[in-house]
């Protein structure tokens, strides 16, 4: 257990399904997780394809925010996919999805993006932000993602006004409002 105050019941620890770490153990992470085995499982996507709990940071404003993305997928060396979750609507959580995607990989924007409250889910073009698919099974499998691959547009995202207006984006919807009222951070922090 944590003494970190939290509005996230707290069940102890897990061993991440990826790699193994040691994890919080919360309702989201059990999500996440089973996320993870989906793709693994189901989806046939192999361990080594996925990069888990990546982040961008932001502080505008003031506003200090971290913006969590789940999972990327990575297939010969490209980042074809970038998966976020929340839960909840998952029309709300499109935009972020788009901009984190946008500016995640330095050299070239993120092809295609999903967001998912774990029981549905959406597949998203990130240059013309347009919904491809809905449900799970939008999610590409493996062999699927290698012919998009083959396919896919790997624009450069370098236009620095453009970059900052895609973080400005995550800044403003991912930032947490905890139940207590305020930005949720850790006790102490500078951005608390």
């Amino acid at each position: 257990m944590t003494d970190i105050p939290s509005h996230h019941l707290i069940h102890g620890t897990l061993a991440d399904y990826l790699t193994g770490e040691l994890l919080i153990d919360t309702d989201d992470e059990r999500i996440r997780q089973g996320i993870s085995r989906m793709l693994v499982e189901e989806k046939d996507y192999l361990k080594d394809d996925l990069e888990p709990r990546l982040k961008i940071e932001t502080l505008f404003s003031g506003q200090f925010v971290v913006s969590r993305i789940e999972l990327v997928v990575r297939l010969n060396g490209r980042r074809l996919l970038l998966l976020r979750y929340g839960p909840g609507s998952l029309v709300t959580r499109e935009r972020p999805a788009i901009a984190a995607a946008r500016v995640l990989d330095p050299e070239y924007q993120i092809p295609l993006a999903v967001v998912t409250n774990g029981l549905d889910a959406e597949l998203l073009d990130t240059v013309t932000g347009k919904v491809l698919g809905q449900g799970l099974n939008a999610i590409p499998d493996r062999a699927a993602a290698i012919e998009l691959l083959a396919i896919a547009n790997f624009p450069a995202f370098a236009d620095p006004k453009k970059q900052e207006r895609e973080l400005r984006i995550l800044n403003a919807f991912d930032v947490e409002i905890c139940c207590a009222g305020g930005p949720c951070a850790l006790p102490g922090a500078p951005e608390g």
